[in-house]
C-alpha cells in the first residue's frame, strides 16, 4: 500500500511539474480544437468568442477566417506572437499558442467554407489593390491575401492603420505605401465593396497555400 501511495505521490509531483511549462500541447492534436478551446490560453482566448464558430468574423472588427490560405493566416500569428502586428487582442493570444498550434489553427480556418456573397461593381480606387488582391479580392496567395466578403469596419479600419504606419508587417512595404495613397472617402468605398463581394478563394489558390503551409511544418 505504501509503494502504492509512494507511486501516486511521484506521479502527481510530475503532473505539477508538467503544469508549469506550456500546456497547450494536449490541445494541438487539431487546428479546431486550438479554435475552441484557446489552447494554452484557456477559453478567455477562444478564436471562436470574435471570430465565429463558423470562423465568419463578427461582422464588424473581428475579420473573417473561413476559406484564407492557410500560409496568410499562419504568418499573421507569428507576426502577433512576435509583436511584428501589434493588437492588443490578437497579440497575447498568439503568444500563448505553440508553433504547432499556430499553424493547426491557421490550416483548420483555411479549411473551413467562406460565405458567397453576391458581387458590385469594384469602386475605381480598388484599382490599385487588383495587383495584389485579385480583381474580386480572391488573393493571390499568402503574399496577397483574399480580401473580399471582410467586414466593412475590419478592412477600413486596416487601411487606417496602414496609413498611419501603425501596421508594418507587410511585404517590402507594399501596402504602407497603397494606403497612403487612398482618401478616406475611397478607403470606405472599397471596405463596403469588399463586405459584399464573394468570398470564395479560386480552388488553385486555396490548394497551392495549403501546400506552402505543409511544407512550412517540414
Amino acid at each position: 500500500m505504501r509503494a502504492v501511495v509512494a507511486c501516486l505521490a511521484i506521479l502527481s509531483l510530475g503532473a505539477c511539474v508538467e503544469t508549469g511549462r506550456a500546456t497547450d500541447d494536449g490541445f494541438s492534436a487539431t487546428g479546431q480544437v486550438v479554435a475552441m478551446s484557446g489552447g494554452d490560453g484557456g477559453a478567455a482566448h477562444a478564436c471562436f468568442a470574435c471570430h465565429g464558430l463558423e470562423g465568419r468574423g463578427d461582422g464588424e472588427g473581428a475579420p473573417r477566417l473561413a476559406g484564407l490560405e492557410a500560409g496568410y493566416l499562419h504568418k499573421q500569428l507569428e507576426d502577433y506572437a512576435a509583436g511584428l502586428r501589434a493588437d492588443k487582442v490578437m497579440q497575447p493570444v498568439a503568444e500563448r499558442l505553440t508553433p504547432s498550434a499556430r499553424l493547426a489553427v491557421a490550416r483548420y480556418y483555411a479549411a473551413l467554407p467562406p460565405t458567397p456573397a453576391v458581387t458590385a461593381a469594384a469602386p475605381p480606387a480598388y484599382a490599385a489593390c487588383v495587383a495584389c488582391h485579385g480583381a474580386a479580392g480572391e488573393g493571390a496567395g499568402a503574399g496577397g491575401p483574399a480580401i473580399a466578403g471582410q467586414p466593412a469596419a475590419y478592412v477600413a479600419d486596416q487601411l487606417r492603420r496602414w496609413r498611419e504606419a501603425k501596421r508594418r508587417n507587410d511585404p517590402r512595404g507594399v501596402m504602407r505605401v497603397a494606403a497612403a495613397d487612398l482618401s478616406a472617402p475611397e478607403a470606405a468605398a472599397i471596405a463596403v465593396w469588399l463586405a459584399s463581394a464573394s468570398a470564395s478563394p479560386p480552388h488553385d489558390i486555396a490548394a497551392a497555400t495549403r501546400s506552402a503551409a505543409d511544407a512550412a511544418s517540414e
